[in-house]
């Protein structure tokens, strides 16, 4: 009888600082999805509506899938690739809605007025 596997090792969580640049290239492809949606609404909470994202230069498929990401984000106004300055097309900027804020509570009924019944 074979001994059983080791168990796989749990990836510990990792704190990312929320600062409006995030480096893609030391996470699992497979965490991509969920780990953009997250950054993006705790950008967004923040307040950092203009987000970098850097998926390198290499064969361009981290690339396409960011993008294809943003495209369906509803939070994302535009992205584009980012000025030469900042990572060229080694990098994605995302340009995000400003956060919902609760509009003033309105009553649904109306009072009667005094008088009237």
């Amino acid at each position: 009888m074979l001994p059983n596997p080791k168990p796989a090792a749990t990836p510990e969580a990792v704190q990312i600082p929320i600062d409006g640049t995030l480096d893609l290239h030391h996470f699992d492809p497979r965490q991509l999805k969920e780990l953009i949606q997250d950054y993006l609404a705790a950008c967004q909470a923040k307040g950092l509506l203009e987000v970098r994202l850097i998926h390198g230069k290499g064969t361009g498929a981290l690339r396409r899938t960011v993008h294809a990401l943003l495209a369906r984000h509803p939070a994302v106004l535009s992205f584009s690739l980012a000025h030469e300055l900042f990572g060229g097309w080694g990098a994605t900027v995302a340009r995000l809605r400003p956060p919902a804020t609760p509009g003033p509570q309105r009553a649904l009924a109306k009072p009667p007025r005094p008088g009237q019944s």
